[in-house]
């Protein structure tokens, strides 16, 4: 079984070391009775790493090895001293301070006679021969094999092996980087750097982990470092460098080129406005690994742009051109860049515009209603035309009205007075160009069926209805106010000229006699309200003809006492009538109603009398002025709200 390990383990090593293209073929080599198995071939090594020196022996039987020795001399020399010694199992004093700690056997065991050593962390300088020596006692009990193996170091050319595992923008990726050579010895020293295109070598970003040693058998080790970071588009393309360090300042470095999976959103590029006939050429362009597969669709079609004039062109480089040529202005709308990706899809809209000339529609037209000529142009266009009138250069009275539309239609309507004209010429332009029509006068009386047409050409715009609208609404509120407020002015004056009368009937027996008691008061208070013949107690209103003005007398300046007791006894007497009228209206006091008539009866009697003996001339005066004065007032209201009504 250890036969076989040791074999293993040898081959692995020269597998490692040895140059592929050597011999490498052993055999014993024998002198009376001591032999010795080496490489007969030149064994190659590369700087920085290690060499194993396979070996094995037998020995005389008489002869039982306790130490062994090995040198390294120049192959002129018969036999090396003890100056070339590399190792020495008794005594590391004699060993060559260039070779202390780097040279080690591979079984210590010396009953296995197995001779082979390793050495660690080679230089060129390592090259040569070397030769292996057994003893027994002392210095000079011991056998010097004549056979020696041969060394060849050479600089570095293994490099680091570099995993990289999938890339995909936004996750986290680890990247493993390992060491070439799988001797023990001293552990190398692993960095991370990157560049990008133009750009300086610099460390990466992440977490960069220190170096690992596995051990893989007694004798081997296999170092490595792992890099951990988020990847993102703009590591896309660019280079990681993994740089191992070895000893004696040897070093080697293996460099990878990153792919990750991105995409960006689509670009568009070219120009979105066109003239009508011209070619529109737009290019859309996708930032993405693997490339995207991009598509061209216009806005609420569902369908890829194919016609017999659009060319939808598409390469490897991430790119699709639109091209359209001889465009019109069906081809105006929005279209849209989808691109593809493994990752998601995503879209880009772009707004085309062509440019045309002005177009005047049909409708156009002119008409005279009224004396008054109407014209109304409407044209299409982009850019956005404007319509011109020629013929208002000779008028200094017209109005213009325009409308413009989001849809590049203006409208103009114009209206003018005192013409002569059969025909009239609207002129459209924009930056394009601009196009002319003339519009045939039509002459048409304003009929019934006609209200509609001209009530919608004078309020073509919206601003027009509005005032409209607005005006009839204030002018039934101006109405109403003014109605109501005279109403209430006829009650008014309606209540207030009836209590005036009642207080001259009430006043008539005080200028008839001064003296006149309160019972006849309230007689004369209660005829003005006298109840109908059929007992209803219901007061009726003072009609002329129910006031006797002739026994109104005129007061003198002197009578100042007198009027003032007069007013009272009105007032009283008012008062009165009106706490009758309401125990009438109760009907608690039906005798009094009774009494009250009589003394109404009564009291009219007296009042004719006193008419009798009144004097003609203040008779005559008094009743026109006070009847003119009343006749007046009274027309002046019912004539005004008879003119309100």
């Amino acid at each position: 079984m250890f036969v076989l390990i040791w074999t293993t383990l040898l081959f692995s090593v020269r597998d490692i070391t040895a140059d592929p293209g050597a011999s490498v073929r052993s055999k014993p080599n024998c002198d009376r009775g001591y032999c010795i198995t080496l490489s007969e071939g030149e064994i190659t090594a590369e700087a920085g790493l290690c060499v194993v020196i396979p070996c094995s022996f037998t020995t005389a039987d008489d002869f039982t090895p306790k130490h062994m020795v090995w040198y390294k001399c120049e192959a002129s020399k018969t036999k090396c001293g003890d100056s070339d010694v590399i190792l020495h199992t008794n005594n590391n004093n004699k060993v060559q301070s260039g070779f202390m700690g780097r040279v080690s056997l591979l079984q210590l065991d010396l009953r296995q006679k197995n001779c082979s050593i390793i050495i660690n962390d080679v230089t060129e300088s390592d090259s040569g021969s070397y030769q292996f020596r057994v003893q027994r006692n002392g210095k000079n009990d011991g056998f010097t094999f004549s056979p020696r193996a041969n060394v060849s170091v050479k600089g570095l050319t293994q490099k680091p092996t570099v995993m990289i595992p999938p890339l995909t923008e936004g996750q986290q990726t680890t990247l493993t980087c390992t060491a070439p050579g799988l001797c023990s010895g001293s552990g190398p020293k692993i960095t991370w750097t990157w560049s990008g295109a133009g750009e300086k070598d610099s460390h990466i970003t992440g977490n960069i982990t220190a170096v690992h040693t596995e051990d893989l058998t007694a004798v081997t080790q296999r170092h490595s470092s792992t890099l951990t970071f988020n990847s993102s588009a703009e590591q896309h393309g660019t280079d990681v460098t993994c740089k191992v360090s070895f000893t004696n300042n040897i070093t080697t470095e293996e460099t990878v080129t990153l792919n990750v999976t991105y995409v960006k959103k689509p670009v568009i590029t070219g120009m979105t406005t066109v003239k009508e006939g011209d070619a529109l050429n737009l290019t859309c362009s996708v930032e993405s690994f693997p490339p995207s597969v991009i598509t061209w669709t216009k806005l609420n079609s569902n369908k890829t742009v194919q016609r017999e004039n659009v060319i939808v062109l598409q390469n490897d480089t991430g790119s699709a051109a639109l091209v359209i040529v001889n465009v019109t202005a069906e081809y105006s709308g929005q279209y849209i860049c989808t691109a593809e990706h493994q990752i998601t899809t995503l879209t880009t809209p772009a707004e085309v515009n062509v440019k045309f000339l002005p177009k005047l529609l049909s409708i156009s037209a002119c008409e005279v209603q009224s004396e008054v000529l109407t014209c109304v142009c409407i044209s299409e266009g982009f850019p956005l035309p404007t319509i011109t009138w020629p013929m208002l250069e000779t008028h200094t009275e017209y109005s213009v009205i325009t409308n413009k539309s989001s849809t590049t239609v203006i409208s103009s309507t114009v209206s003018v007075k005192h013409h002569d004209y059969t025909t009239v010429e609207c002129v459209s332009s924009n930056e394009i160009g601009e196009a002319k029509n003339n519009l045939t006068v039509r002459i048409n009386e304003l009929k019934q069926d006609d209200l509609l047409y001209a009530f919608l050409i004078t309020f073509i715009q919206p601003q027009a209805i509005i005032a409209f609208l607005m005006g009839i609404l204030l002018s039934a509120t101006i109405c109403c106010c003014f109605t109501m407020k005279c109403c209430r002015n006829k009650r008014k004056n309606s209540g207030n000229m009836a209590e005036a009368l009642k207080m001259i009937g009430a006043g008539q027996g005080v200028e008839d006699d001064g003296t006149h008691g309160q019972e006849e008061s309230e007689g004369g208070a209660r005829a003005a309200g006298q109840s109908a013949p059929d007992g209803d107690v219901e007061p009726r209103e003072v009609e002329y003809s129910d006031i006797d003005f002739s026994l109104v007398k005129r007061k003198s300046p002197t009578g100042a006492e007198d009027t003032q007791e007069t007013t009272d006894t009105e007032y009283a007497e008012i008062n009165k009538k009106k706490e009758t009228e309401e125990r009438q209206d109760d009907g608690a006091q039906a005798s009094d109603m009774v009494e009250g008539s009589e003394e109404e009866e009564v009291m009219i009697g007296e009042d004719k009398e006193t008419k009798e003996s009144m004097p003609k001339e203040e008779e005559g005066g008094e009743d026109v002025a006070v009847y003119s004065n009343v006749k007046e007032i009274m027309g002046e209201i019912d004539g005004l709200c008879d003119l309100v009504e």
